[in-house]
């Protein structure tokens, strides 16, 4: 991806969810702004808090993260986040579905040239 490259937003939201997972677990804790600066090194340009904050909390509501506040040393505090059990499922499973869809669609799309 090219930094340049500005992602349709419809597809962001589609999997915005998996990667603040990914995100997660490769941390094994992040809080908001490393989840931000992690998704936008990886080439997802144009993100705020006004979109990964909204996709955390539903992750959180729906049991795949929890969440933990802790006072900052020198300056505010950070809420950082966890997955859970049903989290390491869920980044499991839609990994999978989302490889499986991709292939699908990469098909599908070649097939249309001939």
């Amino acid at each position: 991806m090219t930094a340049e490259k500005r992602w349709p937003s419809d597809w962001v939201r589609a999997v915005l969810p998996i990667c603040i997972l990914q995100v997660i677990a490769d941390n094994s804790e992040a809080y908001g702004y490393q989840i931000i600066h992690a998704l936008k090194a990886a080439g997802f340009d144009g993100l705020s808090g006004g979109t990964v904050y909204p996709a955390l909390n539903r992750l959180e509501t729906d049991g795949s993260i929890t969440s933990e506040w802790r006072e900052g040393s020198s300056g505010p505090g950070k809420k950082f986040y966890y997955l859970t059990s049903a989290g390491r499922q869920r980044l499991t499973e839609a990994g999978a579905d989302w490889r499986d869809f991709a292939a699908l669609i990469d098909h599908f799309l070649q097939a249309k040239k001939g």
